[in-house]
């Protein structure tokens, strides 16, 4: 779901090594770590199950709870060792890898309860997916507006330069219409001072006495 520059394989966080760690862009840190451990308490699951083979409610409620138990031990686990602000978010993820096994967390209660004593999120295979497509298309916003932030500064220089390359050619249009103006004294004033010379020199030749007589 998450490209490879997004996460992070056995990072080292706090006192330990959690198998994963999404990297979360933070306006402030620039990037913290989202802490991510899968925890499947094989036996005490396939005690439960064999509880149910049973039928034997006693049986069962023991092993509900001895289950119970072992994910509150693992969130609690997450909780110390992971946890860390601000090098990490304040919550981590307990990720369970069956769908059976994260149905009987629900059955129990234990997201809210676990969520809101040590702040980790229990997530089974479809409720994890969901959050990492989630945080993609947050990453993808992030994006969004960095580059949106980068188009206004352009347009920013943008108006500016333009503003310059206005005064910039209004100056230029001035210079021209003065040039224009003394252009057009050149042709009209000073070309007819220059045609005045000479038709005063052509009258003079007329008046020339005539070598031929």
């Amino acid at each position: 779901i998450l490209s490879e520059n997004q996460y992070v394989t056995n990072a080292k966080l706090g006192r330990g090594i959690v198998e994963f760690a999404v990297k979360i862009p933070d306006t402030q840190n620039g990037e913290i770590l989202l802490p991510i451990d899968s925890k499947f308490p094989g036996d005490t699951y396939m005690n439960l199950q064999d509880a149910y083979d049973s039928n034997d409610k006693t049986t069962i409620l023991s092993a509900q709870k001895a289950l119970i138990e072992r994910i509150k031990s693992e969130a609690k686990d997450i909780h110390e060792k992971y946890i860390i602000p601000p090098t990490t978010t304040d919550f981590g993820i307990l990720f369970l890898p069956t769908e059976g096994l994260y149905s009987e967390a629900i059955r129990a209660g234990l997201p809210e309860e676990v969520f809101h004593k040590y702040r980790v999120f229990i997530t089974g295979p479809s409720t994890l997916s969901a959050m990492l497509t989630t945080l993609q298309i947050g990453f993808r916003s992030i994006a969004v507006q960095k580059r949106s932030t980068e188009v206004w500064q352009i347009l920013g220089e943008v108006k500016t330069e333009f503003g310059k390359f206005a005064d910039a050619l209004v100056k230029t249009q001035n210079k021209l219409e003065s040039a224009s103006k003394e252009l057009e004294s050149l042709v009209g004033t000073r070309t007819r001072a220059m045609n005045r010379r000479l038709e005063n020199i052509q009258n003079y030749i007329s008046e020339l006495p005539d070598n031929n007589n």
